[in-house]
């Protein structure tokens, strides 16, 4: 019970303040010394950049990969996320929803907050061992969203505007601070790794303290954003994403990794490790399509908002489930 309500009292706090400094900046009553799409930027570069490199380069420096199976994680990921997509287009169909509609409830059931509450939730429910598995899981994440997300949006676009082509994508993708951030990060954790050197004492405190706090700015980044849309006017388009990421996504993604014999490592983790991310909310990420695609936003602001906080009721569901695997 207290690592639900620590993950959820994180989670809610982060949000909670974004919002409010929202609102007050917007009634006048707490002047910015920088406009507040700024601020977000600044939020997410503090996090992603400074904190996030911390934790993760401490966090594989002692992990222990006992199985080559494990190079199979960061392509279960893509499978998650890929079915996600799959799954909403199918629902859109089933629904006899209009393109517009059909390209944002893609992204919805698609796009999954791995990086800020799923990395929150795999650090206090399994500890640092089971944070150091997100960056592998998440490895093709990016390139997923560029190369197979984004193109998909648009294709149910009615949008005339000219876009940069796959390969162009990519090549901005290699180039972006934060995907070489991550991936450094990644590296030098198994050079210190493979070192043998023994990592400092101190270091789990300082985790315990970064990894939360990081999450805390990427989601008042969030907050800073947010709009509460016409939540009732897409219930069935809620219920179905709502089934999708909870229920239909992480069921295959934790058969998959059942499959490939997941259970069998290190007492099961990696496979507690897809089951929570493959279980995560739509990510902010899919408003971007429908900002820029000209999609339904007020649908995919719903979905974000509905499965966001369902994770009242996910994360007591996935903290038993992980504790009796």
């Amino acid at each position: 019970m207290y690592k639900f309500i620590y993950s959820f009292a994180v989670i809610s706090f982060g949000l909670a303040v974004g919002y409010a400094i929202q609102a007050l900046n917007l009634r006048g009553r707490l002047p910015l010394p920088l406009p507040i799409a700024e601020l977000r930027i600044r939020l997410q570069k503090v996090a992603l950049l400074g904190l996030n490199p911390v934790a993760i380069v401490g966090a594989i420096w002692v992990v222990r990969i006992k199985d080559v199976g494990l190079i199979a994680l960061p392509f279960i990921g893509f499978f998650a996320l890929l079915t996600g997509g799959v799954l909403a287009i199918g629902a859109a169909r089933v629904l006899k929803l209009e393109p517009r509609k059909t390209g944002a409830i893609f992204g919805c059931g698609s796009f999954t907050n791995i990086g800020s509450i799923g990395m929150l939730v795999c650090f206090v429910f399994l500890g640092e061992a089971g944070f150091a598995l997100v960056p592998i899981y998440k490895i093709f994440e990016e390139v997923f969203y560029y190369a197979v997300g984004f193109p998909i949006a648009k294709y149910y676009s009615g949008a005339a505007q000219k876009e940069l082509g796959i390969a162009a994508r990519l090549k901005a993708l290699m180039r972006d601070p934060f995907i070489l951030v991550a991936v450094s990060s990644l590296i030098l954790g198994a050079v210190m790794n493979l070192s043998g050197l023994e990592r400092p004492v101190i270091y789990g405190a300082i985790n315990a303290v970064v990894v939360p706090l990081a999450t805390v700015l990427l989601l008042a980044s969030i907050g800073l954003a947010l709009r509460f849309s016409r939540v009732g006017d897409y219930i069935k388009e809620c219920v179905s994403v709502s089934a999708i990421k909870f229920v239909l996504v992480p069921a295959s993604a934790s058969a998959l990794a059942w499959a490939i014999g997941f259970g069998n490592i290190d007492n099961a983790l990696p496979l507690k490790v897809v089951m929570i991310l493959s279980s995560m909310p739509v990510a902010f990420n899919a408003l971007i399509p429908p900002s820029i695609y000209d999609l339904d936003l007020d649908l995919a602001n719903s979905c974000w908002f509905v499965t966001t906080a369902l994770l009242v009721v996910v994360l007591p569901l996935l903290l038993i489930a992980v504790d009796h695997i």
